[in-house]
């Protein structure tokens, strides 16, 4: 008997037909799954490694400004007193400028030498400070409260301790390195945060190592930073030396508390964070097994729960000896999991079709690959840099979601998170695609770059406090954006500087013309410093009269605000 007898002829017709379609829809529902998987695989591995840059950019926010705190405490050149009661007044200037230059990370810059005399000046504001004295090797040190660089020192207190700088790590750490070195990082007694100390041998008048000049760096705004990292629902980003001690970590504690309540160093394989601790352990031996080398690395590895993660890291090192360990970890299913839901929704809708028209699982499956591409696509032009990539999705389902997750992100990536303007990265990137565009010749027009400064913003910070000192830069640059022409770029470079980039602008005159009206727009009274002189001072450079690169352009324009600055 026919194997296929029993069959009616319609259902002999009907049956290849619906397996066809059924097929089909089953194919073209993973080749879409597959589609945007290694669509979100590629997004995913760029902003893992994007999010490692950022903190180490953070990191070297925090930390350079240490050489320069060491660089006007002792200049270049400047040999190691003979003794220090002599050159006090001199030595007391010198620190009260050093402790200026980043007084929330470098409030205290010490020196001591190999007579075990000690020399220590520590910022409690802008106007207090204390000087700690050993003006002989033995003994304890005097404490003196004073104001102002050169204010009257008050009667001093001797400490009950015994403090002999020679003992100390930081000490020991520049006497076993020339130049700068980093001491091992401990736990301040009096704010229970890490410190970082740098340290830099002071050579005496035969070249010979005298004394050692030091300043301590918190690590407390690094941890804040990390801490407000949020890579995914589940994933982790974390800062550790080598050996696992933890720096910062974006969830849990990076301290823990002993059996006396004191606070000690958590070690990263000891941490409650099963995925923090196993992808320190994999990050460590894929570092051991790629050698040196800060490049930001990213690589796929089993997670506690043996499900993929999705890792990407980067070693830091300096010319001082530091070295750290950047990690950024996100369960793969983060990111895959609404794909994974879509592709759910795409078959059940393909079976209905199957029943119904066929053509609706078509081109439903044909919109959910045409839009997967697009975030495929944007998620390869932000990795080249260009943040501003259009991504029109206007969807309501999971695909929607990914691609406005995408967008935020992105816009997240390019935006300054105080004032809203344009962050550092995306500037460099807009002024890099003007000048391309001029010189394919497809827009002749020159354009202007304006560097901006903020006067008065110290006195405001001093007086008011730092939450009036943001509301100040909102205002700015909200009066910035509001005075700018449409198409113009408003962007915060750092602290209080900004940059403005002005299209269509051919000769320096008119942009002059334009700081100037700027000027005083900016130096109308703020309500959050009302009492406070705020205003600003404004560099110029044109393209391409004053440079032909990003470099070149900034540099020009900061020189020139500089020289309005001291011309007023």
């Amino acid at each position: 008997m026919h194997p296929f007898r029993w069959l009616s002829l319609r259902q002999l017709l009907t049956l290849p037909y619906v397996a066809l379609v059924l097929g089909l829809a089953v194919v073209l529902g993973l080749l879409s799954y597959r589609t945007g998987r290694d669509a979100v695989d590629e997004l995913s591995e760029r902003l893992l490694a994007e999010t490692v840059g950022r903190i180490g950019r953070a990191v070297d926010q925090q930390l350079e400004a240490s050489s320069r705190v060491l660089d006007i405490a002792f200049p270049a050149g400047e040999p190691a007193p003979d003794e220090i009661e002599p050159v006090l007044s001199e030595l007391r200037l010198r620190f009260w400028l050093a402790t200026s230059v980043h007084r929330e990370l470098n409030n205290y810059a010490y020196y001591g030498d190999e007579q075990g005399r000690f020399f220590g000046l520590w910022r409690d504001s802008s106007e207090a400070a204390e000087l700690r004295l050993r003006l002989r090797g033995e003994g304890p040190r005097t404490l003196f409260r004073f104001e102002g660089p050169r204010g009257v020192l008050h009667d001093g207190l001797p400490e009950a301790k015994v403090f002999d700088p020679r003992q100390r790590p930081w000490y020991q750490a520049a006497k076993a390195r020339p130049g700068d070195s980093w001491s091992p990082i401990y736990i301040d007694f009096r704010t229970q945060e890490l410190v970082a100390t740098r340290t830099r041998q002071v050579l005496g008048h035969d070249g010979q190592m005298r004394g050692v000049v030091a300043t301590d760096v918190s690590l407390r705004q690094l941890s804040e930073f990390v801490q407000g990292l949020q890579p995914s629902a589940h994933g982790v980003a974390f800062v550790v030396e080598p050996n696992g001690d933890l720096i910062a970590t974006s969830r849990g504690a990076h301290l823990q508390r002993d059996g006396e309540g004191a606070a000690k160093r958590l070690n990263a394989l000891a941490a409650d964070d099963a995925l923090l601790a196993t992808t320190y352990a994999r990050v460590k031996a894929l570092i051991d097994e790629a050698g040196e080398g800060a490049t930001t690395r990213s690589s796929r590895i089993d997670g506690p729960d043996g499900a993929s993660v999705q890792v990407a890291y980067a070693r830091l090192h300096d010319n001082a000896g530091l070295d750290w360990i950047i990690a950024v970890a996100v369960p793969r299913s983060d990111f895959l999991h609404r794909v994974t839901a879509n592709l759910y929704q795409s078959v059940a809708l393909a079976l209905l079709a199957a029943l119904s028209v066929v053509g609706v699982g078509w081109i439903s499956l044909g919109v959910v690959s045409r839009d997967l591409r697009a975030i495929a696509v944007a998620a390869r032009q932000i990795g080249e840099g260009h943040f501003d990539t259009p991504l029109s999705i206007d969807r309501h389902d999971e695909i929607g979601d990914l691609a406005q997750s995408f967008a935020t992100m992105r816009h997240k990536l390019s935006t300054d998170r105080l004032t809203g303007l344009a962050n550092r990265e995306a500037t460099i990137r807009r002024i890099s695609d003007r000048i391309e565009q001029h010189r394919r010749d497809t827009d002749g027009q020159p354009f202007a770059l304006l560097f901006l400064d903020v006067d008065g913003f110290k006195a405001v910070n001093d007086r008011y406090g730092h939450g009036a000192g943001d509301q100040v830069l909102r205002e700015l640059a909200n009066r910035m954006a509001t005075a700018v022409r449409e198409g113009d770029l408003v962007a915060r470079w750092a602290g209080d500087e900004f940059l403005i980039v002005l299209d269509g602008v051919g000769h320096v005159e008119l942009a002059r013309r334009i700081a100037d009206q700027l000027e005083a727009r900016l130096s109308e009274p703020i309500d959050a410093a009302r009492d406070a002189q705020v205003g600003v001072s404004i560099g110029l450079a044109l393209y391409p009269r004053d440079g032909d690169d990003v470099p070149s352009l900034i540099q020009q324009a900061d020189a020139d605000m500089y020289r309005r600055k001291r011309a007023t």
